[in-house]
């Protein structure tokens, strides 16, 4: 089924997260029709997969700006801005809501399965830029849809592919034939059947960034009370001051607390390190326990569980018709990519950034949130919002707004992602964003300001 063409097309905006919802948001403030697309049945659909774990960003930095005056005439009240949500938290009581204001602006159950530009594909150029964007999508059901739109702005995110085991960046040897011991999510112990998975079992937990020290945290709190339950962390590199984080002196208290966390587990005895453990193949022993095997040909001691939080990686697959740049190693925007390489930055030395870092060869595209940073690890919410404010500026031909970027960053920069931090009368030191930098106007494009500070 094809939709109509008028002189009227809509934005298409791929994903009901926090980041495509705000897109939506800003379109419609600035009279453009939006559609956003999401293949989950409800807003949100990938934040309610982890909706167990807290977030360390405060609520004041996750919400946005345009999202907040949408829902104010419906009497929605702000929550307290120095507070902490989980993330069901922040689906209940605001991406969903958000989502219910947009009403039919938002469609569930539509999978987009391919972008071109109409009647071109990505080698014909003549008459490109004039033509729309076809949008395939398949629905639930089954059923197909061509959908016409004047731009489209890209926020379905990097949950739906972790990145695997191996340590090549592909899959390691037996690593998908051992699929239903192998996780690649913080598991949910409060859930019943998830605890019975872990409880008296010997587990790895590979990876070295906060949702790792939120499994090993989970998990030896589970070791206090289930005997036999024991976690085996294995880490690519080796240990040093740096590997648990900035501790008690860290100037965001929630992601201190989430590295003082897997610290513990490791002194307590309830986690053992495995470190320089580059993973290779995944084997089974005589009783069908899993086998680590290492690229030196290390192998650790037998596993009834793995638990992999090595990082995500964008889906770049549905886009393979649109001209694209992207750096070769993030798959980030090639302007963007060099902001935010991880071997250099971490989100609190990222400048704020909109249109101009965010634009492809295609025109009118744009892949923002945290599929803009590709396989960088560090993203703020904050910074997706300013994101879609730029770009949807520049799809209403609002030029110098688009280039202007007004952005509070924390000067130790929360790391998007989700964090233990479960005292709910705790909050940040200031203002509820730890340190806090100067609201910052400048030209996006034009150079970066001193960083600010590291996380």
């Amino acid at each position: 089924m094809n939709a109509p063409t008028t002189d009227h097309l809509p934005v298409v905006v791929i994903g009901a997260g926090p980041i495509g919802l705000a897109a939506a948001a800003h379109l419609v403030a600035r009279g453009i029709e939006p559609l956003v697309l999401e293949a989950g049945p409800s807003a949100g659909s990938a934040v309610r997969e982890w909706s167990h774990v807290r977030l360390f960003s405060p609520w004041a930095e996750v919400v946005d700006s345009a999202a907040e005056k949408l829902l104010a005439p419906t009497g929605w009240v702000r929550p307290d801005g120095a507070t902490y949500a989980t993330g069901g938290d922040w689906v209940e009581r605001y991406l969903q809501p958000l989502a219910d204001i947009l009403g039919d602006k938002v469609r569930y159950g539509v999978t987009v399965t391919g972008v071109a530009r109409q009647g071109r594909d990505r080698i014909v150029d003549a008459g490109r830029d004039e033509q729309p964007f076809s949008v395939h999508v398949r629905h639930a059901d089954g059923g197909e849809e061509r959908i016409t739109a004047d731009a489209v702005i890209d926020a379905s995110g990097t949950w739906s592919v972790p990145s695997p085991v191996g340590a090549d960046g592909l899959p390691a040897l037996g690593e998908k034939a051992a699929a239903e011991r192998i996780s690649y999510r913080v598991p949910d112990l409060k859930d019943t059947a998830v605890r019975a998975r872990y409880a008296g079992k010997r587990t790895a937990v590979v990876g070295s960034g906060a949702s790792a020290f939120t499994a090993l945290a989970h998990l030896a709190d589970l070791a206090k009370e289930e005997a036999d339950t024991h976690a085996v962390w294995i880490l690519r590199r080796g240990i040093t001051g740096s590997t648990y984080g900035g501790g008690e002196a860290d100037q965001l208290p929630a992601r201190g607390a989430l590295g003082l966390s897997a610290k513990a587990a490791v002194e307590d005895g309830h986690a053992s390190a495995a470190t320089g453990f580059r993973t290779e193949a995944v084997e089974r022993d005589g009783d069908g326990r899993l086998v680590l095997v290492a690229e030196d040909g290390r192998r650790l001691d037998p596993v009834d569980e793995v638990i992999v939080l090595t990082g995500f990686r964008p889906d770049l697959s549905f886009l393979s018709e649109l001209r694209l740049g992207l750096d070769e190693r993030l798959q980030a925007p090639a302007a963007l990519a060099p902001l935010i390489d991880p071997n250099v930055h971490s989100c609190g030395t990222v400048y704020p950034h909109g249109v101009n870092e965010l634009s492809h060869p295609e025109r009118n595209v744009y892949l923002v949130g945290m599929k803009s940073y590709g396989r960088a690890p560090t993203f703020l919410a904050m910074t997706g919002y300013e994101q879609v404010r730029s770009v949807v500026a520049a799809i209403a031909g609002d030029q110098e707004a688009a280039e202007r970027v007004e952005l509070t960053l924390p000067e130790t920069g929360v790391c998007g992602g989700a964090g233990l931090f479960d005292d709910p009368d705790a909050t940040q030191d200031g203002d509820g964003g730890g340190c806090c930098a100067a609201p910052t106007t400048l030209q996006i494009g034009i150079g970066a300001p001193a960083a600010s500070g590291g996380c």
